[in-house]
């Protein structure tokens, strides 16, 4: 299940857009950060996609996109990443964010903010519209796997290269 990186056939070509996917793989060959990436069938469900990559759900990445309401006209959207095995907790969400109101993003901004469909966002945040808090029991983990801005293709990654290429918020947002 394993795959080597192959960084020729996932760099984007000029005619490509800048998915998640292909901004991740560009960083990491920039950084010459590890990884690994493995193919299996397009799943989207953590539980089903965990089983698949054989190892422990929480040590999964699973990435919501929240919006947070700050006035009646204002929001801010969030990168939540939380383990597997959590469920994101919404009023910690909003209360980090400095917010009103914390509710699951409409999915096809979901999409736009993160670069990929959903079941496939990557916790990392390209976008300047989106801010990046990760849930701090999932940085106890050695190793994060999350799918790699594709259903079909997930990676692995250490968590302190993670850390340092994705330099996120750590804060208490799971339950």
């Amino acid at each position: 299940m394993n795959v080597q990186a192959r960084l020729d056939i996932d760099t984007p070509t000029a005619g490509d857009r800048q998915t998640a996917h292909h901004r991740l793989m560009q960083r990491l060959q920039i950084t010459g950060t590890p990884f690994r990436l493995m193919r299996h069938r397009a799943e989207g469900c953590t539980e089903l996609v965990s089983r698949l990559r054989q190892h422990d759900l929480a040590q999964a990445a699973k990435c919501l996109v929240i919006r947070v309401g700050l006035t009646k006209r204002s929001r801010r959207y969030v990168l939540a990443v939380v383990p597997g095995d959590r469920r994101v907790d919404l009023d910690a969400v909003r209360c980090l964010a400095g917010g009103t109101k914390a509710l699951f993003a409409q999915r096809d901004v979901a999409e736009r903010l993160a670069g990929s469909v959903s079941g496939s966002i990557i916790p990392f945040a390209f976008d300047p519209e989106l801010d990046l808090i990760v849930d701090r029991n999932l940085v106890l983990q050695d190793e994060l796997y999350f799918n790699a801005g594709r259903l079909d293709l997930s990676m692995a990654l250490r968590t302190a290269d993670y850390l340092a290429l994705a330099r996120p918020r750590i804060a208490r947002i799971a339950t």
